[in-house]
């Protein structure tokens, strides 16, 4: 029966019971909640809100904004001032932290307001990724040297898909699970339980215009997932690339694969494409309590350790045995070059 579902609410109730927690996790992710929602709201509205197209500004990276873009930073920001549970946000399109007005939280939120919002204008998928974190003991929440903590040391991460239905997809460390939005309650319920990913996969996404960037390991990676049942695989792949990390890292929870995009030639200046605090760690986090792997070439992306608010690296993450296929490919390639 509908009405016997488990909300994400009553979830979080029976895991604050199992836990011994002491409510503030519950708390946290009322304010998450409230704000997907209310982004979802605004994606899909879409154009009748007149929300589409480049808002005429840049963010922190240099990079043109979409409308979506400023909109959904500034709904995060007021829900989790209104919350009064933060001690301070980080987000992918502020170049300083923002902290909480009047809040006394031990808990720092960093997040990417809206992923893939070049999809936005074509009602392509689109989502937000968030990772919680505590605030070390008497730290100054303005200080953005707090938050450049590990990846494995986040409490909780999480994204939400705005695609033909909405939903949260929600790691504390003790596995994942899915909730999809049903708007006519206005509550998350939960519809994929521990979410696990296979160990094996026939399926890739990565960008192949950038193919004439790729390392060694990479495009021998490729190669022979392109050669299919007559290449050294001995079977068929196939590619798929949908511009938003939310949406191909969902495809994988659902029925595995893997996710490239590598440190190349044309990023590494920069030290890759995806931002390390506000994508790469809490994917990895959920990836990794669904089964997964997540690297960044040569290591483990929730041991590295940030350096800049605004870091970014590579990521390669997925079916475990993709991984560390491709993880055995770099080793093989540094062995040969001496290193």
């Amino acid at each position: 029966m509908t009405y016997k579902r488990i909300t994400l609410p009553l979830f979080l109730v029976k895991e604050q019971r199992r836990t011994g927690g002491s409510g503030i996790f519950t708390a946290l992710m009322t304010d998450i909640c409230t704000t997907c929602k209310t982004i979802s709201n605004e994606v899909n509205r879409g154009a009748m809100a007149g929300t589409l197209g480049y808002a005429g500004s840049r963010n922190v990276q240099g990079e043109d904004q979409k409308a979506l873009d400023v909109l959904a930073n500034d709904i995060f920001l007021y829900m989790t001032d209104q919350g009064g549970n933060w001690a301070g946000v980080a987000s992918e399109e502020l170049e300083d932290v923002h902290m909480s007005i009047g809040s006394d939280g031990r808990y720092l939120l960093l997040f990417d307001p809206l992923d893939g919002s070049s999809n936005s204008d074509i009602n392509g998928a689109v989502g937000s990724i968030f990772s919680i974190l505590r605030m070390p003991e008497h730290a100054d929440p303005g200080d953005p040297d707090i938050y450049l903590q590990p990846g494995f040391q986040q409490v909780a991460a999480g994204y939400t898909i705005y695609g033909s239905s909405t939903m949260m997809v929600l790691t504390s460390g003790h596995g994942v699970n899915g909730f999809t939005l049903d708007h006519n309650i206005g509550v998350f319920v939960l519809t994929h339980p521990n979410m696990q990913i296979p160990a094996d996969a026939a399926e890739y996404a990565i960008n192949s215009s950038r193919a004439r960037f790729w390392d060694a390991p990479t495009r021998r990676y490729i190669d022979e997932c392109v050669a299919g049942e007559n290449g050294p695989r001995g079977k068929y792949f196939n590619t798929r690339w949908m511009a938003a990390m939310v949406a191909e890292v969902h495809r994988i929870l659902l029925r595995g694969g893997v996710f490239l995009y590598p440190l190349d030639s044309d990023n590494t200046e920069q030290g890759g494409k995806l931002r390390l605090l506000y994508e790469a760690n809490p994917m990895a986090f959920i990836v990794e309590q669904a089964g997964g792997l997540a690297i960044d070439g040569r290591h483990r992306i929730m041991d590295i350790e940030p350096r800049r608010l605004h870091q970014r690296t590579g990521v390669i993450l997925g079916s475990r045995n993709e991984v560390e296929r491709i993880a055995g490919y770099y080793r093989e390639h540094d062995a040969a070059q001496g290193k």
